[in-house]
């Protein structure tokens, strides 16, 4: 069963509004305050702000550095309420425990704390100190004085660090108002002048135009989207980036005196351009004047053009649609020629080789002078069916003569000469059909020729029948293929000024201000807790 342990006596000061301040022991006289206060922080807590309890602030705050985890606190807690101690926390069980001279981490701590035997089982059954009240005071001390005093002293601690917090604020609060003021109300302030009184009026010509295509295409898929902005989107997006190009602000500069109408006196100072202003700085607020927009879903390209007169800026943008209408001319165009060139080459070609296809017949025609093999052999194999049919009667003739038992000799001669005559004719003919002669040519050799020359002939006629086919396909196609620039909207000079909008920008430079300040103060305080 544990002990209580033994109080000292401490003498309290009083002085002034600050707390109590720790005297020596013992040494109390009659007319001061003596308080209990046990040795080992068992019994009633040191005064806030004394020696003792900056110390013990200092220690537990020494232990939380040593990153404890839950488990190695909550077996340091048990074994001081083991001991008979009762800490305010984890981190004060830790110290009141080093404070005896116990370490609570030590395995034979643990194994204590764990083991427990017949004596902590008869330690258990006492019960624990249930609250810190006053203990009693030896009669020969003084007893203490009345404790209105030091509940007052504490109430003016807390008063004035009530104080102190409210003063910290109000000076938080008027420093964030002083920032605030210069940082995004002032610079608001410039901005709303600037855009009120010293920016230039500036008139906006607003104009829509669409490009189109012929009707009809040559695919399914080109007929199925033919009436779409899909159709055209990429002659849309190539006449967008042609306007935003250097290229229409060098014409635009050539034609209408671009960099003379920003140059003017009458501009204010953060959009005029200099007198030798460079061809970068004019694209610079050609981009920031010239705002153009595509609309795939409906295929419409949207342009505003911005300038100091509302005649100029509608002269800029008539100028602006001019250009972009010869860029879709000349897209087109060169579609077509490309189409056409490849067509009509094709067909020339085709139309040089069956003319010399047909040359070739008419030559081969003229050296070997037949016109026409078929009929010449048809002819000749004529002549020598008629001659072996003659020939076959000649032989018939012989043989009746020679079946007489007295033949006419002159008659059997004569029918044996023609004979012989139409087998030497007959042997002629056929051999001019198979052979060639002296000076000559065979018959066979000359329909082979004028055979391969006319098919020649006919497959480079189908060839150039195609060929101008495909011409006329191409034609078709190269028509369909036409592009037109069809404008939605003229552009018609605005009577009022359409920039700048005071309101509206003013409100949007507060807006950004408050935005900037706003990542700037997150980011000094991120990195400060960070340091």
């Amino acid at each position: 069963m544990t002990t209580k342990p033994k109080a000292k006596k401490f003498r309290i000061k009083r002085s002034g509004p600050d707390w109590p301040t720790q005297g020596e022991p013992d040494k109390t006289p009659p007319e001061k305050k003596v308080f209990d206060q046990p040795e080992d922080g068992f019994g009633s807590e040191p005064f806030p702000g004394s020696a003792k309890a900056a110390a013990k602030d200092g220690e537990i705050a020494e232990i939380r550095k040593e990153g404890l985890t839950g488990r190695q606190l909550r077996m340091a807690r048990r074994l001081a309420q083991k001991h008979g101690l009762t800490p305010t926390s984890d981190f004060d069980a830790v110290r009141l425990l080093r404070a005896r001279g116990i370490d609570p981490f030590k395995r034979e701590a643990m194994l204590e704390l764990v083991g427990g035997g017949d004596d902590e089982q008869k330690e258990s059954k006492v019960p624990a100190p249930t609250a810190q009240l006053p203990q009693t005071v030896p009669a020969e001390a003084p007893v203490p004085g009345p404790v209105s005093d030091a509940a007052r002293i504490r109430s003016d601690e807390v008063f004035r660090l009530q104080a102190d917090i409210s003063r910290r604020r109000r000076r938080k609060m008027w420093g964030l108002v002083a920032r605030l003021f210069v940082f995004v109300l002032i610079p608001t302030l410039i901005a709303g002048y600037y855009f009120t009184s010293v920016a230039t009026p500036m008139y906006g010509t607003k104009s829509e135009f669409v490009i189109q295509q012929a009707d009809g295409a040559a695919s399914p898929m080109g007929g199925l989207f033919s009436g779409t902005g899909l159709a055209t989107s990429q002659d849309s997006v190539t006449v967008q980036s042609f306007l935003q190009s250097r290229e229409a602000l060098l014409r635009l500069d050539a034609d209408e005196g671009f960099k003379a109408h920003f140059s003017g006196p009458n501009i204010d100072p953060l959009t005029r351009l200099s007198a030798d202003a460079s061809n970068e700085d004019a694209y610079a607020l050609y981009r920031k004047l010239v705002t153009i927009g595509y609309d795939p879903t409906e295929g419409l390209i949207r342009m505003e053009v911005v300038a100091a007169d509302p005649d100029v800026s509608a002269a800029f943008s008539t100028a602006l649609i001019g250009y972009a209408e010869e860029q879709v001319d000349t897209l087109s165009l060169r579609l077509r020629e490309s189409q056409m060139a490849d067509a009509t080459e094709s067909f020339a070609d085709a139309e040089a080789k069956m003319i010399a296809a047909q040359e070739r017949v008419l030559t081969l025609q003229e050296q070997l002078g037949v016109l026409d093999p078929t009929s010449e052999t048809a002819a000749q194999m004529s002549q020598i069916a008629a001659f072996e049919t003659q020939l076959a009667e000649k032989r018939l003739q012989l043989l009746q003569l020679l079946d007489n038992e007295q033949p006419n000799q002159a008659r059997v001669a004569g029918v044996q000469g023609d004979i012989e005559r139409l087998e030497v004719l007959i042997a002629e003919l056929r051999s001019e059909l198979t052979q060639a002669n002296e000076g000559a040519t065979s018959l066979a050799r000359i329909t082979s020729e004028l055979r391969m020359a006319e098919v020649d002939l006919e497959t480079r006629t189908l060839m150039m029948q195609e060929s101008l086919q495909q011409v006329e396909t191409a034609r078709i196609e190269a028509n369909r293929q036409v592009r037109y620039l069809s404008l939605g909207v003229s552009p018609v000079p605005p009577d009022e000024p359409t920039y700048p909008r005071p309101f509206e920008n003013t409100l949007l430079a507060f807006l950004i201000f408050s935005g900037i300040y706003l990542m700037i103060s997150i980011t000094v305080s991120i990195l400060r807790d960070q340091v």
